[in-house]
């Protein structure tokens, strides 16, 4: 019987990168629509657009059990966690609701986001 060979030149080593896009940018405020913390606003502490995630201050609180290390102390960590860009909508700035974002280029040629209820556009923070 022949041996089996592991051929490593025959595997196919590239990974297709899918950026996710999303109106949701970093320092928002959000309102989650599904899952545990339904109906929590929070403000956007980080997003992933590789993974399509979004991580929300105090909002998805993980319990980490870390073992302590010479630079560390261990102990129970208590964390936010990233959760998909789709369970959660922006707020409308007029109403203070979650609305859904359309996307228009303004006079100087960039694109801002106007959200659906009011038609007000919504404000990037940076």
């Amino acid at each position: 019987m022949k041996p089996l060979v592991y051929k490593k030149s025959r595997r196919d080593r590239t990974q297709v990168v899918i950026r996710h896009k999303s109106s949701i940018t970093k320092g928002d405020t959000v309102q989650v629509i599904r899952g545990d913390d339904k109906g929590k606003r929070g403000k956007v502490l980080q997003v992933y657009p590789k993974k399509g995630m979004i991580k929300v201050e105090g909002l998805n609180i993980v319990t980490r059990h870390l073992r302590p290390t010479q630079t560390r102390e261990g102990g129970i960590v208590r964390s936010e966690a990233p959760f998909p860009a789709s369970k959660a909508m922006l707020l409308d700035p007029k109403s203070g609701e979650p609305t859904r974002v359309r996307h228009r280029k303004d006079s100087e040629g960039r694109t801002e986001r106007i959200a659906v209820k009011s038609g007000q556009a919504i404000p990037r923070s940076r």
